[in-house]
């Protein structure tokens, strides 16, 4: 069974920083792309940033410069740093695998999230 347990967001203050995990399991997370999203109220879920099998690394242009993506192999795990971050980051973060180059649709339902909130 595919699953996303999502971790590490909270309650930030602009310009601060937040570590978020993403721990995989149910398929061969090696062979497989990563994306973060994040949904916030009231707007639809956007691609934050994704990271393929490779290592190669894409971002969406709100985020570019400040959040880095990450994975690591041995702990079936993807990591967003997020630094400098703005009242506009706030939202549910998500992460998923995309099931074709498209990133159209994807190997599991979605996890719970984790939400990130930055105000002063």
């Amino acid at each position: 069974q595919v699953q996303f347990v999502e971790s590490g967001g909270g309650l930030v203050q602009p310009g601060g920083s937040l570590r978020l995990s993403c721990a995989a399991s149910g398929f061969a997370f090696g062979n497989r792309a990563m994306g973060w999203f994040r949904q916030a109220p009231g707007k639809e879920r956007e691609l934050v940033a994704r990271i393929t099998a490779g290592g190669n690394t894409n971002y969406a242009d709100s985020v570019k410069g400040r959040f880095t993506i990450s994975r690591s192999t041995t702990e079936n795990t993807v990591y967003l740093e997020m630094n400098s971050l703005k009242p506009e980051d706030t939202a549910e973060y998500y992460c998923n695998a995309p099931i074709s180059s498209s990133w159209s649709t994807f190997l599991g339902s979605w996890g719970h999230g984790t939400q990130v909130t930055v105000s002063s």
